[in-house]
């Protein structure tokens, strides 16, 4: 498949320029600009783009442009650090700005070109630099106030770049620039869909397992059940599910999941109710770490259990995603590797070999819950919201109980219905480009006792916190501003109906300084 290299010069925005060029349907991958050039030239590039930076090009020792990208001759896009860095190379002028550039900035088009739209528009800037003197052969595209080759280009060697962000929501038309760079200029077709990734996926993983036995965890986790969905789509009967019942999952997810691995995709799921041992394990633990490490383990017991009554089939599925790849760049595993941590896992025990079948491995979050669109998983374990590895045990502070867990799982379910029946469970941006809605939203059960009054009677009862939030990237988050007659009426319902609680409060802190999860 054409493919188009995303070259990391450092940006905090470097993955989002990859997701954009996706959402073009265009296939890319993004490497640090100092990734040995055989490695990218084994993808044969139709084009590169050049990320932003924190350096400044012209100080000893800034990472500077491969000398394999010009040479090349294919299209190249430079943004902010980027254009400074081609500019650089081919002999133009980069210096500091006499003032700083940060925030929205309006672009005007100068000279008609296939990269930019015609006339004005809001695009993000963030940079200290600015270019000079343009590359000869370069005519200036666009202009801000403070940056007078705000973009630039070389149209007949197909050399563009751009002291803004395109990547980024707060340039409005940013996606359809990029679109332009991948399909007009470097002439790639739209062909990068989830249909095509289905077929590519299924022919790897049959190359890969033959006619071996495979096994996978799901948890209902979006990324495990993608990749369950789309192994069996590709495998079959060679493989088995097994799913572990803790008992601290969302209020109908167990049956939600053995439905739709059984009924939907019609698949072979060993469905193991261990409730009664986990919640035997917990009893009396109030130490969030302690309940970690106690669910890690008896999940790993019950899924050893599983997997040697299976014969130890020698391949496991793994839902890595392309996030993780990047963090890792870790060489392609062909071999056997012996898995010590995994999402749905845990840990396993050293002894348990296997070769990891990861068809997501190429893909971010946003691709994954189409894919498992396009496969046949409901909507409601595709789009789930995130959630931790131990359930409700670490949303149920104090002491773990089934009855605890129950009135949990209620307070939840209250909360996020009423948030789904607002069109509030999703995040979206709005037309300024503000985010709206949630990205991850939940109750949270503390073991603390108010007094009330509820029917002219006393009550001493325990607190639900409501914690919900926006993010982008979930390294930082802020409280969502929920309306307040929404909010009134989940603390309605949740004192009404939850039996022993009689007080709901509202979590209004970001992240930092708190995390988003309170375990």
């Amino acid at each position: 498949m054409d493919t188009l290299i995303v070259l990391d010069f450092g940006s905090q925005y470097s993955q989002l320029i990859a997701r954009r060029v996706r959402e073009a349907q265009v296939y890319c991958e993004l490497y640090a600009w100092d990734t040995p050039k055989e490695q990218i030239l084994a993808h044969q590039p139709k084009g590169y783009i050049l990320s932003g930076g924190p350096n400044s090009i012209y100080e000893p020792g800034a990472p500077q442009l491969p000398d394999y990208v010009l040479e090349s001759g294919v299209p190249v896009l430079g943004i902010c650090y980027g254009m400074q860095a081609l500019t650089h190379s081919l002999g133009g002028k980069v210096a500091g700005a006499a003032h700083r550039e940060y925030g929205a900035a309006r672009l005007h088009a100068t000279t008609e070109n296939e990269l930019l739209p015609e006339g004005e528009q809001t695009v993000w800037m963030s940079h200290g630099d600015r270019v000079e003197a343009l590359p000869p052969g370069f005519i200036p595209l666009g202009a801000t106030s403070n940056a007078p080759y705000a973009a630039m280009g070389d149209p007949q060697r197909r050399l563009y770049g751009l002291q803004f962000h395109p990547e980024v929501a707060h340039t409005p038309r940013g996606g359809e620039i990029l679109s332009r760079f991948a399909h007009q200029i470097c002439g790639l077709a739209a062909d990068w869909t989830p249909q095509s990734v289905i077929e590519q996926e299924v022919e790897r993983v049959r190359q890969q397992v033959g006619d071996e036995k495979v096994l996978t965890a799901v948890s209902g986790g979006v990324d495990s059940a993608v990749a369950t969905a789309l192994v069996h789509r590709a495998i079959g009967d060679q493989l088995t599910a097994v799913f572990v019942d803790h008992g601290m999952l969302r209020q109908g997810e167990a049956v939600q999941v053995v439905a739709a691995f059984r009924e939907t995709l019609g698949m072979e799921l060993i469905a193991v109710d261990a409730r009664a041992d986990f919640f035997s394990a917990l009893a009396g633990v109030t130490a969030p770490e302690e309940k970690r490490v106690i669910i890690g383990e008896r999940f790993i017991r019950h899924f050893e259990q599983q997997a040697r009554g299976l014969g130890m089939p020698p391949y496991l599925v793994q839902g890595t995603i392309y996030p993780d790849v990047i963090e890792s760049r870790a060489p392609e595993r062909a071999s056997a590797h012996r898995i010590k941590t995994h999402h749905n896992v845990g840990g396993l025990p050293e002894e348990m070999h296997f070769k990891l079948v990861e068809p997501l491995r190429y893909l971010f979050k946003d691709e994954v819950r189409k894919l498992g669109e396009a496969l046949g998983l409901p909507g409601e374990m595709v789009w789930r919201q995130p959630f931790p590895g131990p359930g409700l045990a670490v949303r149920c502070l104090g002491e773990i109980t089934p009855e605890r867990v129950a009135k949990l799982q209620q307070a939840d379910a209250i909360f996020t219905s009423e948030l789904d029946a607002a069109g509030l469970l999703r995040m979206q941006r709005d037309e300024a480009g503000d985010l709206t809605g949630t990205s991850q939203s939940f109750a949270v059960l503390l073991p603390v006792r108010s007094v009330g009054v509820m029917g002219d009677q006393r009550t001493y009862q325990e607190t639900v916190a409501l914690r919900a939030v926006t993010t982008e990237d979930f390294m930082t988050a802020d409280w969502a501003r929920l309306p307040h007659d929404l909010l009134a009426k989940v603390s309605s319902r949740i004192v009404n109906e939850v039996d022993g609680v009689n007080r709901v409060v509202y979590d209004i802190t970001s992240k930092p300084p708190s995390t988003i999860e309170w375990e």
